[in-house]
């Protein structure tokens, strides 16, 4: 599994393997920020309309953010 900092953009891929720390599947796909470190998980800010959201989720389930082009 790959290591994180906090200020990481990452994309929520969820992975049925670790269903007990996996988010909830409406965000799949979702692309945000790392602002915490809680243990083995991550804390990521997600916008979803107006509001920004908070997930909790482990390494398991989020992926690296590669810009378009790079």
């Amino acid at each position: 599994m790959q290591e994180y900092n906090i200020g990481d953009t990452v994309v929520i891929d969820v992975n049925p393997t670790f269903i007990e720390t996996a988010p909830h599947r409406r965000y799949q796909g979702k692309v945000g920020k790392i602002i915490e470190r809680r243990g083995r998980a991550y804390v990521i800010e997600i916008r979803v309309g107006n509001k920004i959201k908070k997930i909790i989720t482990t390494s398991e389930h989020i992926i690296p953010f590669k810009q378009a082009g790079s």
